[in-house]
């Protein structure tokens, strides 16, 4: 399947893994290339050494493009930049902050540049300023989330940019790939369903968490820090104390290092584990490979579908 997407990376299938904290590491991200896809290795709460041993990592367990998140709200940021250019990493996602100063330094040294934004406005800036994509990421995904719906996004994006356009936030089979190219995307960003691969390096506990799961909460919304997690215990106590006046100091305690909490050591009541709202249809644990390969089939068949319709 040959789109604006895949020509830019040059990957054969238009599907991106999100570079999920504490969970995309080189052996997800190169999961993801092997089979097809774009593997992105999630920078978030690492520091600068275990970014640059990771992409040696990965540049040791595939040949196929693969890039690195950069959150621009961590302070480790400029750092890992330099690591990136000194490596030579095929393409780089920016998010949570300002891209702007960084993307002539990344283009000059080779390097894709992708950037995650939230709506129109800072979409046509960044094309105006030469990045080469843009993630446009609905509030139905996982982690920190923003104020418009991916379908709304998509529907003010598509048709005002020329950069390729990758859509993101509750895509987690191929009937969403079909729905987003169809719209006049260049392809799709999976997380919660590589979050429950057989290659991610997550806990079992917080996979089967997904699997098994079926509903999210936001927490935060009333801070104006959102944050879509699977409901449990923590989400379930954070919404009573907000609702309730809550002292600030006591929903920061409980939300401090609860992002790591799953992932790491397993905690999937009192941890955060980060997923979007169409975690209903991930059903197993399985490969990459057969993540991607059932993804195209049912993008393929659900397009077929639609061009009934028209004949």
């Amino acid at each position: 399947m040959n789109t604006k997407l895949t020509e830019l990376l040059n990957i054969k299938y238009p599907i991106m893994q999100g570079a999920m904290a504490w969970v995309s590491d080189s052996k997800l991200a190169a999961a993801v290339s092997n089979a097809g896809g774009a593997g992105n290795i999630g920078s978030g709460g690492r520091d600068a050494n275990w970014v640059r041993e990771e992409i040696k990592m990965t540049k040791l367990l595939t040949n196929k493009p693969f890039g690195v998140n950069v959150v621009l709200m961590d302070d480790t940021k400029d750092d890992i930049i330099d690591i990136i250019c000194e490596e030579k990493v095929d393409f780089v996602t920016l998010s949570a902050g300002n891209p702007m100063p960084y993307i002539e330094r990344l283009k000059d040294e080779g390097i894709k540049v992708i950037t995650v934004v939230p709506n129109l406005r800072l979409a046509k800036r960044v094309e105006e300023e030469g990045a080469d994509a843009i993630v446009i990421e609905g509030l139905e995904a996982g982690g920190h989330i923003g104020q418009l719906t991916t379908m709304a996004l998509m529907t003010q994006v598509l048709s005002e940019i020329d950069i390729p356009v990758i859509a993101a936030g509750g895509f987690a089979d191929g009937r969403g790939l079909a729905a987003a190219l169809t719209m006049g995307a260049s392809g799709i960003q999976m997380g919660t369903r590589f979050y429950a691969s057989e290659e991610s390096s997550a806990h079992i506990n917080a996979k089967e968490k997904i699997v098994n799961s079926d509903e999210t909460q936001v927490t935060g919304y009333l801070h104006n820090h959102s944050v879509r997690s699977i409901k449990n215990m923590m989400t379930e106590k954070y919404l009573e104390l907000e609702s309730t006046n809550g002292a600030p100091e006591e929903l920061s305690d409980l939300v401090i290092g609860s992002s790591r909490k799953a992932p790491i050591d397993g905690d999937v009541n009192w941890g955060a584990v980060l997923a979007g709202q169409s975690l209903s249809v991930i059903k197993s644990i399985d490969s990459c490979e057969d993540i991607i390969n059932n993804t195209m089939e049912e993008a393929r068949q659900a397009i077929q579908n639609v061009s009934n319709f028209i004949k």
